[in-house]
Protein backbone atom coordinates (compact mmCIF):
# COMPACT_ATOMS: atom_id res chain seq x y z
CA UNK A 1 0.00 0.00 0.00
CA UNK A 2 1.27 3.46 -0.81
CA UNK A 3 2.21 5.56 2.20
CA UNK A 4 1.68 8.88 0.48
CA UNK A 5 -1.23 10.26 -1.44
CA UNK A 6 -0.60 12.41 -4.48
CA UNK A 7 -3.75 12.67 -6.60
CA UNK A 8 -3.17 12.02 -10.26
CA UNK A 9 -6.86 12.43 -11.04
CA UNK A 10 -8.12 15.85 -12.02
CA UNK A 11 -11.20 17.95 -11.75
CA UNK A 12 -11.85 19.40 -15.19
CA UNK A 13 -12.87 23.04 -15.24
CA UNK A 14 -14.69 24.49 -18.17
CA UNK A 15 -12.22 27.36 -18.62
CA UNK A 16 -8.44 27.61 -18.58
CA UNK A 17 -6.96 28.24 -15.12
CA UNK A 18 -4.56 31.11 -14.67
CA UNK A 19 -1.55 31.31 -12.37
CA UNK A 20 -2.45 33.41 -9.33
CA UNK A 21 -0.27 36.12 -7.93
CA UNK A 22 2.05 34.65 -5.30
CA UNK A 23 1.00 37.17 -2.63
CA UNK A 24 -2.65 36.24 -3.02
CA UNK A 25 -2.25 32.77 -1.51
CA UNK A 26 -1.22 33.87 2.02
CA UNK A 27 -3.75 36.71 1.80
CA UNK A 28 -6.55 34.28 1.01
CA UNK A 29 -5.57 32.23 4.06
CA UNK A 30 -5.11 35.15 6.44
CA UNK A 31 -8.05 37.34 5.46
CA UNK A 32 -10.93 35.11 6.65
CA UNK A 33 -9.08 34.48 9.91
CA UNK A 34 -8.50 38.21 10.39
CA UNK A 35 -12.14 39.05 9.69
CA UNK A 36 -13.48 36.54 12.22
CA UNK A 37 -10.90 37.72 14.76
CA UNK A 38 -12.17 41.28 14.47
CA UNK A 39 -15.86 40.34 14.35
CA UNK A 40 -15.54 37.90 17.24
CA UNK A 41 -13.57 40.35 19.37
CA UNK A 42 -16.15 43.06 18.84
CA UNK A 43 -18.84 40.70 20.16
CA UNK A 44 -16.78 38.91 22.82
CA UNK A 45 -18.73 37.48 25.72
CA UNK A 46 -18.98 34.56 28.11
CA UNK A 47 -22.07 32.35 28.16
CA UNK A 48 -23.52 30.91 31.34
CA UNK A 49 -22.96 27.40 29.98
CA UNK A 50 -19.26 28.20 29.66
CA UNK A 51 -19.23 29.03 33.37
CA UNK A 52 -20.13 25.37 33.91
CA UNK A 53 -16.76 24.45 32.39
CA UNK A 54 -15.08 27.02 34.63
CA UNK A 55 -16.38 25.51 37.88
CA UNK A 56 -15.35 21.99 36.82
CA UNK A 57 -11.87 23.25 35.92
CA UNK A 58 -11.65 25.04 39.27
CA UNK A 59 -12.49 21.75 40.98
CA UNK A 60 -9.75 19.99 38.99
CA UNK A 61 -7.20 22.63 39.94
CA UNK A 62 -8.32 22.45 43.57
CA UNK A 63 -7.58 18.71 43.58
CA UNK A 64 -11.20 17.54 43.73
CA UNK A 65 -11.15 15.82 40.33
CA UNK A 66 -13.25 16.48 37.20
CA UNK A 67 -16.50 17.04 39.10
CA UNK A 68 -18.92 19.92 39.52
CA UNK A 69 -19.44 19.39 43.24
CA UNK A 70 -17.17 17.53 45.68
CA UNK A 71 -18.58 14.20 46.78
CA UNK A 72 -20.63 13.61 43.62
CA UNK A 73 -19.07 12.41 40.38
CA UNK A 74 -21.06 14.18 37.66
CA UNK A 75 -19.62 15.04 34.24
CA UNK A 76 -21.10 18.47 33.53
CA UNK A 77 -18.72 19.33 30.67
CA UNK A 78 -19.96 18.28 27.23
CA UNK A 79 -16.65 19.01 25.49
CA UNK A 80 -14.03 16.78 27.12
CA UNK A 81 -11.00 18.16 25.29
CA UNK A 82 -12.10 21.74 25.90
CA UNK A 83 -12.39 21.05 29.63
CA UNK A 84 -8.86 19.69 29.83
CA UNK A 85 -7.41 22.43 27.63
CA UNK A 86 -8.92 24.99 30.01
CA UNK A 87 -7.47 23.05 32.94
CA UNK A 88 -4.03 23.21 31.31
CA UNK A 89 -4.48 26.96 30.79
CA UNK A 90 -5.70 27.43 34.36
CA UNK A 91 -2.64 25.62 35.72
CA UNK A 92 -0.56 28.54 34.44
CA UNK A 93 -2.54 30.96 36.58
CA UNK A 94 -4.48 32.73 33.82
CA UNK A 95 -8.05 33.85 34.37
CA UNK A 96 -10.24 30.97 33.23
CA UNK A 97 -13.01 33.10 31.72
CA UNK A 98 -10.49 35.06 29.67
CA UNK A 99 -8.76 31.84 28.59
CA UNK A 100 -12.10 30.40 27.45
CA UNK A 101 -13.19 33.51 25.55
CA UNK A 102 -9.92 34.44 23.86
CA UNK A 103 -8.75 30.86 23.41
CA UNK A 104 -12.01 30.09 21.63
CA UNK A 105 -11.57 33.14 19.41
CA UNK A 106 -8.03 32.14 18.41
CA UNK A 107 -9.12 28.57 17.66
CA UNK A 108 -11.99 29.85 15.52
CA UNK A 109 -9.62 32.03 13.53
CA UNK A 110 -7.23 29.10 13.15
CA UNK A 111 -10.10 27.00 11.83
CA UNK A 112 -10.94 29.58 9.19
CA UNK A 113 -7.29 29.78 8.12
CA UNK A 114 -7.03 25.98 7.91
CA UNK A 115 -10.22 25.84 5.83
CA UNK A 116 -8.78 28.31 3.33
CA UNK A 117 -5.46 26.49 3.19
CA UNK A 118 -7.24 23.18 2.70
CA UNK A 119 -9.03 24.55 -0.36
CA UNK A 120 -5.78 25.87 -1.81
CA UNK A 121 -4.15 22.47 -1.35
CA UNK A 122 -7.19 20.59 -2.66
CA UNK A 123 -7.65 22.59 -5.84
CA UNK A 124 -3.92 23.13 -6.30
CA UNK A 125 -3.61 19.35 -6.59
CA UNK A 126 -6.18 19.44 -9.34
CA UNK A 127 -4.42 22.06 -11.40
CA UNK A 128 -2.56 19.51 -13.42
CA UNK A 129 0.81 20.04 -15.10
CA UNK A 130 1.55 22.75 -17.59
CA UNK A 131 4.44 23.08 -20.00
CA UNK A 132 7.83 21.64 -19.08
CA UNK A 133 6.22 19.53 -16.34
CA UNK A 134 5.66 22.52 -14.03
CA UNK A 135 2.54 22.11 -11.89
CA UNK A 136 -0.10 24.60 -12.84
CA UNK A 137 -1.65 26.49 -9.92
CA UNK A 138 -5.33 27.31 -9.77
CA UNK A 139 -6.71 30.77 -9.14
CA UNK A 140 -9.41 30.74 -6.46
CA UNK A 141 -12.24 32.97 -5.31
CA UNK A 142 -13.97 33.18 -1.91
CA UNK A 143 -17.40 31.57 -1.91
CA UNK A 144 -18.21 29.81 1.37
CA UNK A 145 -15.97 32.10 3.43
CA UNK A 146 -18.05 35.29 3.03
CA UNK A 147 -21.23 33.29 3.60
CA UNK A 148 -20.01 32.24 7.03
CA UNK A 149 -18.43 35.57 7.90
CA UNK A 150 -21.67 37.44 7.26
CA UNK A 151 -23.71 35.52 9.84
CA UNK A 152 -24.13 37.12 13.30
CA UNK A 153 -24.26 33.73 15.10
CA UNK A 154 -20.81 32.98 13.70
CA UNK A 155 -19.54 36.21 15.25
CA UNK A 156 -21.24 35.43 18.55
CA UNK A 157 -19.95 31.89 18.93
CA UNK A 158 -16.44 32.75 17.83
CA UNK A 159 -16.14 33.45 21.57
CA UNK A 160 -18.83 32.55 24.21
CA UNK A 161 -16.33 30.44 26.18
CA UNK A 162 -17.84 27.22 24.82
CA UNK A 163 -16.15 24.48 22.80
CA UNK A 164 -17.32 25.92 19.46
CA UNK A 165 -13.90 27.39 18.60
CA UNK A 166 -12.17 24.10 19.28
CA UNK A 167 -14.76 22.29 17.13
CA UNK A 168 -14.19 24.75 14.26
CA UNK A 169 -10.43 24.24 14.42
CA UNK A 170 -10.71 20.44 14.63
CA UNK A 171 -13.18 20.22 11.74
CA UNK A 172 -10.98 22.29 9.45
CA UNK A 173 -7.74 20.70 10.64
CA UNK A 174 -9.08 17.17 10.22
CA UNK A 175 -10.29 17.94 6.73
CA UNK A 176 -6.94 19.50 5.81
CA UNK A 177 -5.14 16.35 6.96
CA UNK A 178 -7.58 14.30 4.92
CA UNK A 179 -6.58 16.37 1.87
CA UNK A 180 -2.80 16.49 2.35
CA UNK A 181 -1.91 13.38 4.42
CA UNK A 182 -4.66 10.79 4.06
CA UNK A 183 -2.33 7.81 4.40
CA UNK A 184 -0.86 8.88 7.74
CA UNK A 185 -1.72 7.02 10.95
CA UNK A 186 -1.39 10.38 12.67
CA UNK A 187 -4.24 11.66 10.51
CA UNK A 188 -6.36 8.75 11.72
CA UNK A 189 -5.57 9.68 15.32
CA UNK A 190 -6.68 13.28 14.77
CA UNK A 191 -9.81 12.27 12.87
CA UNK A 192 -10.84 10.01 15.74
CA UNK A 193 -10.98 12.84 18.27
CA UNK A 194 -14.49 13.96 17.34
CA UNK A 195 -16.32 12.37 20.32
CA UNK A 196 -13.91 14.12 22.70
CA UNK A 197 -14.40 17.49 21.03
CA UNK A 198 -18.15 17.02 21.39
CA UNK A 199 -20.02 13.69 21.50
CA UNK A 200 -22.17 14.37 18.43
CA UNK A 201 -19.04 15.04 16.37
CA UNK A 202 -18.42 11.31 16.48
CA UNK A 203 -20.55 11.36 13.31
CA UNK A 204 -17.87 13.47 11.64
CA UNK A 205 -15.11 11.13 12.81
CA UNK A 206 -16.93 8.17 11.27
CA UNK A 207 -17.43 9.92 7.92
CA UNK A 208 -13.88 11.28 7.75
CA UNK A 209 -12.36 7.92 8.66
CA UNK A 210 -14.50 6.25 5.99
CA UNK A 211 -13.32 8.84 3.48
CA UNK A 212 -9.70 8.19 4.49
CA UNK A 213 -10.14 4.50 3.79
CA UNK A 214 -11.68 5.20 0.37
CA UNK A 215 -8.81 7.50 -0.56
CA UNK A 216 -6.00 5.22 0.57
CA UNK A 217 -7.46 1.68 0.26
CA UNK A 218 -4.93 0.38 2.79
CA UNK A 219 -3.93 -3.18 3.49
CA UNK A 220 -5.82 -4.80 6.36
CA UNK A 221 -2.85 -4.37 8.69
CA UNK A 222 -2.52 -0.71 7.88
CA UNK A 223 -6.28 -0.30 8.23
CA UNK A 224 -6.21 -1.87 11.69
CA UNK A 225 -3.32 0.39 12.68
CA UNK A 226 -5.26 3.45 11.56
CA UNK A 227 -8.41 2.30 13.32
CA UNK A 228 -6.46 1.64 16.49
CA UNK A 229 -4.94 5.11 16.37
CA UNK A 230 -8.37 6.64 15.80
CA UNK A 231 -10.18 4.94 18.65
CA UNK A 232 -7.40 4.61 21.25
CA UNK A 233 -7.91 7.90 23.12
CA UNK A 234 -11.73 8.12 22.80
CA UNK A 235 -12.09 4.46 23.87
CA UNK A 236 -9.75 4.90 26.83
CA UNK A 237 -11.66 7.96 27.97
CA UNK A 238 -14.96 6.15 27.53
CA UNK A 239 -13.76 3.40 29.89
CA UNK A 240 -12.71 6.09 32.37
CA UNK A 241 -16.07 7.87 32.00
CA UNK A 242 -18.12 4.72 32.54
CA UNK A 243 -16.07 3.65 35.55
CA UNK A 244 -15.63 7.06 37.15
CA UNK A 245 -19.02 8.67 36.50
CA UNK A 246 -21.05 5.50 35.91
CA UNK A 247 -22.46 6.85 32.63
CA UNK A 248 -21.73 6.32 28.94
CA UNK A 249 -22.17 10.00 28.02
CA UNK A 250 -21.69 13.37 29.71
CA UNK A 251 -24.57 14.21 32.04
CA UNK A 252 -25.99 17.00 29.80
CA UNK A 253 -26.61 14.35 27.12
CA UNK A 254 -28.75 12.45 29.63
CA UNK A 255 -30.57 15.63 30.63
CA UNK A 256 -31.25 16.69 27.06
CA UNK A 257 -32.24 13.17 25.99
CA UNK A 258 -29.75 13.07 23.14
CA UNK A 259 -31.34 9.94 21.67
CA UNK A 260 -34.88 11.33 21.46
CA UNK A 261 -36.74 12.29 18.27
CA UNK A 262 -38.39 15.72 18.14
CA UNK A 263 -38.35 16.40 14.41
CA UNK A 264 -41.00 19.12 14.43
CA UNK A 265 -39.19 21.20 17.01
CA UNK A 266 -35.92 20.55 15.19
CA UNK A 267 -37.24 21.95 11.91
CA UNK A 268 -38.50 24.98 13.83
CA UNK A 269 -34.94 25.45 15.09
CA UNK A 270 -33.61 25.20 11.53
CA UNK A 271 -36.16 27.75 10.33
CA UNK A 272 -35.23 30.07 13.18
CA UNK A 273 -31.66 30.06 11.87
CA UNK A 274 -32.19 29.99 8.12
CA UNK A 275 -35.18 32.31 7.90
CA UNK A 276 -33.91 35.63 9.30
CA UNK A 277 -30.74 35.54 7.16
CA UNK A 278 -32.42 34.36 3.95
CA UNK A 279 -29.95 31.48 3.76
CA UNK A 280 -31.69 30.05 0.73
CA UNK A 281 -30.22 32.93 -1.31
CA UNK A 282 -26.52 32.07 -0.83
CA UNK A 283 -27.41 28.37 -1.02
CA UNK A 284 -28.67 28.90 -4.57
CA UNK A 285 -25.49 30.75 -5.50
CA UNK A 286 -23.34 27.92 -4.11
CA UNK A 287 -25.32 25.36 -6.08
CA UNK A 288 -25.03 27.45 -9.24
CA UNK A 289 -21.27 27.54 -8.77
CA UNK A 290 -20.68 23.84 -8.13
CA UNK A 291 -23.17 22.13 -10.44
CA UNK A 292 -21.20 22.85 -13.67
CA UNK A 293 -18.05 21.20 -12.24
CA UNK A 294 -17.26 17.79 -13.73
CA UNK A 295 -15.06 15.20 -12.03
CA UNK A 296 -12.53 13.25 -14.06
CA UNK A 297 -12.55 10.30 -11.61
CA UNK A 298 -14.88 9.47 -8.75
CA UNK A 299 -11.96 9.33 -6.31
CA UNK A 300 -11.48 13.06 -6.76
CA UNK A 301 -14.83 13.65 -5.10
CA UNK A 302 -14.06 11.87 -1.82
CA UNK A 303 -12.34 14.78 -0.02
CA UNK A 304 -14.94 17.13 -1.51
CA UNK A 305 -18.00 15.12 -0.54
CA UNK A 306 -16.82 13.90 2.89
CA UNK A 307 -17.39 17.18 4.76
CA UNK A 308 -20.67 17.76 2.92
CA UNK A 309 -21.97 14.35 3.99
CA UNK A 310 -20.68 14.87 7.54
CA UNK A 311 -22.29 18.30 7.74
CA UNK A 312 -25.62 17.01 6.46
CA UNK A 313 -25.56 14.24 9.08
CA UNK A 314 -24.79 16.79 11.80
CA UNK A 315 -27.79 18.85 10.73
CA UNK A 316 -29.99 15.76 10.58
CA UNK A 317 -28.99 14.82 14.13
CA UNK A 318 -29.60 18.33 15.50
CA UNK A 319 -33.02 18.44 13.84
CA UNK A 320 -33.88 14.95 15.10
CA UNK A 321 -33.23 15.80 18.77
CA UNK A 322 -35.24 19.03 18.56
CA UNK A 323 -32.52 21.64 18.04
CA UNK A 324 -31.21 23.80 20.84
CA UNK A 325 -32.14 26.82 22.92
CA UNK A 326 -29.29 29.02 21.57
CA UNK A 327 -30.07 30.64 18.22
CA UNK A 328 -28.04 28.97 15.47
CA UNK A 329 -25.36 27.52 17.70
CA UNK A 330 -25.82 23.79 17.10
CA UNK A 331 -26.20 24.25 13.33
CA UNK A 332 -22.90 26.10 12.90
CA UNK A 333 -20.58 23.03 12.82
CA UNK A 334 -22.72 21.38 10.13
CA UNK A 335 -22.83 24.54 8.04
CA UNK A 336 -19.08 24.99 8.38
CA UNK A 337 -18.54 21.40 7.24
CA UNK A 338 -20.80 21.70 4.21
CA UNK A 339 -18.99 24.87 3.14
CA UNK A 340 -15.45 23.55 3.68
CA UNK A 341 -14.89 22.37 0.08
CA UNK A 342 -16.27 25.66 -1.29
CA UNK A 343 -14.67 27.95 1.30
CA UNK A 344 -12.53 29.01 -1.66
CA UNK A 345 -13.32 27.77 -5.17
CA UNK A 346 -11.45 27.65 -8.50
CA UNK A 347 -11.94 30.84 -10.52
CA UNK A 348 -14.34 30.30 -13.39
CA UNK A 349 -17.14 32.31 -14.88
CA UNK A 350 -19.83 30.51 -12.85
CA UNK A 351 -17.93 30.77 -9.58
CA UNK A 352 -17.10 34.42 -10.22
CA UNK A 353 -20.77 35.27 -10.71
CA UNK A 354 -21.75 33.25 -7.65
CA UNK A 355 -19.03 34.91 -5.60
CA UNK A 356 -20.36 38.35 -6.52
CA UNK A 357 -23.90 37.28 -5.66
CA UNK A 358 -22.84 35.98 -2.25
CA UNK A 359 -20.84 39.15 -1.61
CA UNK A 360 -23.98 41.25 -2.18
CA UNK A 361 -26.03 38.99 0.10
CA UNK A 362 -23.23 39.06 2.71
CA UNK A 363 -23.24 42.85 2.81
CA UNK A 364 -27.01 42.83 3.35
CA UNK A 365 -26.85 40.07 5.96
CA UNK A 366 -24.00 41.58 7.97
CA UNK A 367 -25.51 45.02 7.88
CA UNK A 368 -29.24 44.50 8.26
CA UNK A 369 -30.59 40.94 8.61
CA UNK A 370 -31.33 39.97 12.21
CA UNK A 371 -33.74 37.91 14.27
CA UNK A 372 -36.82 39.74 15.51
CA UNK A 373 -36.03 38.92 19.15
CA UNK A 374 -32.55 40.44 19.60
CA UNK A 375 -31.53 40.44 23.24
CA UNK A 376 -34.47 38.26 24.25
CA UNK A 377 -35.80 34.71 24.36
CA UNK A 378 -37.78 34.18 21.19
CA UNK A 379 -40.48 31.76 20.02
CA UNK A 380 -40.20 28.20 21.26
CA UNK A 381 -37.66 29.19 23.91
CA UNK A 382 -34.86 29.83 21.39
CA UNK A 383 -32.74 32.72 22.63
CA UNK A 384 -30.41 35.33 21.28
CA UNK A 385 -28.08 34.02 23.96
CA UNK A 386 -25.39 36.66 23.71
CA UNK A 387 -27.97 39.45 23.60
CA UNK A 388 -29.69 38.08 26.71
CA UNK A 389 -26.46 38.15 28.73
CA UNK A 390 -25.51 41.58 27.43
CA UNK A 391 -28.89 42.82 28.69
CA UNK A 392 -28.78 40.97 31.99
CA UNK A 393 -25.26 42.13 32.81
CA UNK A 394 -25.72 45.67 31.44
CA UNK A 395 -22.36 45.09 29.76
CA UNK A 396 -21.60 44.89 26.01
CA UNK A 397 -18.84 42.35 26.72
CA UNK A 398 -19.85 40.23 29.73
CA UNK A 399 -16.92 38.00 30.66
CA UNK A 400 -17.48 37.87 34.43
CA UNK A 401 -21.21 38.00 35.03
CA UNK A 402 -22.39 40.59 37.54
CA UNK A 403 -26.07 40.52 36.50
CA UNK A 404 -26.25 44.25 37.08
CA UNK A 405 -29.23 44.30 34.73
CA UNK A 406 -31.05 41.28 36.21
CA UNK A 407 -32.03 41.92 39.81
CA UNK A 408 -33.40 38.41 40.43
CA UNK A 409 -30.07 36.79 39.50
CA UNK A 410 -28.13 39.39 41.48
CA UNK A 411 -30.29 38.78 44.60
CA UNK A 412 -29.70 35.05 44.43
CA UNK A 413 -25.96 35.60 43.98
CA UNK A 414 -25.82 37.88 47.00
CA UNK A 415 -27.72 35.35 49.15
CA UNK A 416 -25.48 32.49 48.04
CA UNK A 417 -22.24 34.38 48.65
CA UNK A 418 -23.30 35.38 52.18
CA UNK A 419 -24.68 31.94 53.16
CA UNK A 420 -22.92 29.84 55.76
CA UNK A 421 -23.50 26.14 56.43
CA UNK A 422 -25.87 24.60 57.18
CA UNK A 423 -27.79 26.25 54.36
CA UNK A 424 -29.95 25.03 51.51
CA UNK A 425 -31.02 27.79 49.14
CA UNK A 426 -34.04 27.05 47.02
CA UNK A 427 -33.37 29.89 44.65
CA UNK A 428 -36.69 30.47 42.92
CA UNK A 429 -38.79 33.57 43.45
CA UNK A 430 -40.88 31.86 46.17
CA UNK A 431 -38.39 31.48 49.00
CA UNK A 432 -34.84 31.09 50.19
CA UNK A 433 -33.94 28.92 53.08
CA UNK A 434 -33.63 25.41 54.49
CA UNK A 435 -30.60 23.59 55.81
CA UNK A 436 -27.96 21.22 54.44
CA UNK A 437 -24.57 20.07 55.75
CA UNK A 438 -22.73 22.35 53.28
CA UNK A 439 -23.82 25.50 51.47
CA UNK A 440 -26.15 24.09 48.84
CA UNK A 441 -27.85 26.18 46.20
CA UNK A 442 -30.54 25.05 43.76
CA UNK A 443 -30.87 27.40 40.80
CA UNK A 444 -31.71 26.81 37.12
CA UNK A 445 -28.94 29.12 35.82
CA UNK A 446 -26.20 26.63 36.58
CA UNK A 447 -23.11 28.57 35.52
CA UNK A 448 -24.13 31.49 37.75
CA UNK A 449 -24.92 29.06 40.56
CA UNK A 450 -21.51 27.43 40.22
CA UNK A 451 -19.86 30.84 40.42
CA UNK A 452 -21.56 32.03 43.63
CA UNK A 453 -21.62 28.72 45.56
CA UNK A 454 -18.22 27.92 47.12
CA UNK A 455 -16.19 25.05 45.71
CA UNK A 456 -16.74 22.96 48.84
CA UNK A 457 -20.51 23.50 48.56
CA UNK A 458 -23.05 21.99 46.21
CA UNK A 459 -24.31 23.97 43.21
CA UNK A 460 -27.34 22.05 41.94
CA UNK A 461 -29.74 22.66 39.08
CA UNK A 462 -33.27 21.27 38.83
CA UNK A 463 -32.64 20.70 35.09
CA UNK A 464 -29.90 18.16 35.71
CA UNK A 465 -26.90 19.44 33.76
CA UNK A 466 -24.71 18.73 36.80
CA UNK A 467 -27.12 16.95 39.16
CA UNK A 468 -27.53 13.23 38.37
CA UNK A 469 -30.81 12.92 40.27
CA UNK A 470 -32.46 15.65 38.16
CA UNK A 471 -30.85 14.39 34.94
CA UNK A 472 -32.52 11.00 35.29
CA UNK A 473 -36.00 12.38 35.93
CA UNK A 474 -38.61 12.20 33.19
CA UNK A 475 -39.07 15.08 30.75
CA UNK A 476 -41.70 17.74 31.28
CA UNK A 477 -43.81 17.75 28.13
CA UNK A 478 -43.87 21.08 26.32
CA UNK A 479 -40.84 22.42 28.15
CA UNK A 480 -38.17 24.60 26.60
CA UNK A 481 -35.71 22.67 24.46
CA UNK A 482 -32.70 21.63 26.53
CA UNK A 483 -34.50 22.76 29.68
CA UNK A 484 -37.46 20.38 29.74
CA UNK A 485 -36.66 18.67 33.02
CA UNK A 486 -37.49 20.09 36.42
CA UNK A 487 -36.87 18.22 39.64
CA UNK A 488 -39.42 19.25 42.33
CA UNK A 489 -38.10 20.67 45.61
CA UNK A 490 -39.32 17.63 47.53
CA UNK A 491 -36.62 15.51 45.87
CA UNK A 492 -33.87 17.99 46.68
CA UNK A 493 -34.97 18.22 50.31
CA UNK A 494 -35.12 14.44 50.56
CA UNK A 495 -31.69 14.10 48.96
CA UNK A 496 -29.81 17.02 50.51
CA UNK A 497 -31.96 18.67 53.18
CA UNK A 498 -31.84 18.45 56.95
CA UNK A 499 -33.92 19.84 59.79
CA UNK A 500 -37.25 21.57 59.33
CA UNK A 501 -38.89 21.73 55.95
CA UNK A 502 -39.48 25.15 54.40
CA UNK A 503 -43.00 26.50 54.43
CA UNK A 504 -45.18 25.25 51.59
CA UNK A 505 -43.42 21.91 51.11
CA UNK A 506 -45.58 18.78 51.50
CA UNK A 507 -43.88 16.49 54.06
CA UNK A 508 -45.62 13.47 52.55
CA UNK A 509 -43.94 14.20 49.19
CA UNK A 510 -40.55 14.51 50.88
CA UNK A 511 -41.11 11.24 52.77
CA UNK A 512 -42.06 9.46 49.54
CA UNK A 513 -38.97 10.84 47.81
CA UNK A 514 -36.74 9.65 50.65
CA UNK A 515 -38.24 6.19 50.35
CA UNK A 516 -37.73 6.11 46.57
CA UNK A 517 -34.10 7.18 46.95
CA UNK A 518 -33.41 4.00 48.93
CA UNK A 519 -34.87 1.68 46.29
CA UNK A 520 -33.57 -0.05 43.17
CA UNK A 521 -32.03 2.04 40.38
CA UNK A 522 -32.19 5.32 42.35
CA UNK A 523 -30.19 3.83 45.20
CA UNK A 524 -27.69 2.46 42.68
CA UNK A 525 -27.46 5.85 40.92
CA UNK A 526 -26.57 7.54 44.21
CA UNK A 527 -24.02 4.84 45.02
CA UNK A 528 -22.43 5.06 41.57
CA UNK A 529 -21.91 8.81 41.85
CA UNK A 530 -21.25 9.23 45.59
CA UNK A 531 -19.59 6.12 47.03
CA UNK A 532 -15.78 6.28 47.38
CA UNK A 533 -14.15 5.28 44.09
CA UNK A 534 -12.62 1.92 44.92
CA UNK A 535 -11.64 -0.64 42.30
CA UNK A 536 -14.82 -2.53 43.12
CA UNK A 537 -16.97 0.59 42.67
CA UNK A 538 -15.22 1.45 39.38
CA UNK A 539 -15.94 -2.02 37.99
CA UNK A 540 -19.54 -1.90 39.21
CA UNK A 541 -19.99 1.48 37.54
CA UNK A 542 -18.48 0.14 34.35
CA UNK A 543 -20.70 -2.95 34.31
CA UNK A 544 -23.89 -1.01 35.01
CA UNK A 545 -23.21 2.03 32.82
CA UNK A 546 -25.54 1.05 29.97
CA UNK A 547 -28.56 0.39 32.18
CA UNK A 548 -27.80 3.38 34.41
CA UNK A 549 -27.53 5.80 31.48
CA UNK A 550 -30.97 4.80 30.19
CA UNK A 551 -32.73 4.84 33.59
CA UNK A 552 -35.50 7.44 34.14
CA UNK A 553 -37.94 7.88 37.02
CA UNK A 554 -41.23 9.79 37.50
CA UNK A 555 -40.93 13.23 39.10
CA UNK A 556 -43.95 12.59 41.34
CA UNK A 557 -42.34 11.13 44.51
CA UNK A 558 -45.35 9.00 45.39
CA UNK A 559 -45.45 7.43 41.93
CA UNK A 560 -41.68 6.91 41.93
CA UNK A 561 -41.75 5.23 45.35
CA UNK A 562 -44.58 2.96 44.28
CA UNK A 563 -42.77 1.90 41.07
CA UNK A 564 -39.23 1.61 42.40
CA UNK A 565 -39.91 0.11 45.80
CA UNK A 566 -42.50 -2.47 44.77
CA UNK A 567 -41.35 -5.95 45.69
CA UNK A 568 -40.81 -8.31 42.73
Amino acid sequence: MATTYAPTHTVEFTEEDTRPKRWLRPALIALPALVILVAGYQRRWMSDDAMIYVRTVRQILAGNGPVFNPGERAEASTGTLWQWLLAAAGATGVDLASAAVYGGLLLTAAGFALAAYGCLRLYGSYGGEGRNGVRREVSVLPLGAPLLLALPPVWDFATSGLETGLATCWLAGGWLLLVVRPASVGTSAVLGLGPLVRPDLGLVSAVFLGAQWLMVRPSWRRALAGLGAAVALPAAYEVFRAGYYGHLVPLPAVTKEASQSLWGRGFTYLGDFAGPYLLWVPALFVLAAVLPVRAGRSGALVPVLAPVVAGALCWAYVIKVGGDFMHGRMLLPGLFLMLLPVFLVPARRATALASVGIAVWAALCAGALRTDYEGQVGPGGIADERGVYVQQNADPHPLHHTFAGADWHARYGSSARSAEPPALLLGGPRRLGASAPVVTGVYPVLGHNGTVIPLDGAALDPIGLAYPLAAHSERVEGGRVGHDKHLPDAWVLADRGAGELPEGVDPLQVAAARRALECGPLAELRAATREPLTVRRFLANLAGSVERTSFRFPTDPAVAARELCAKP
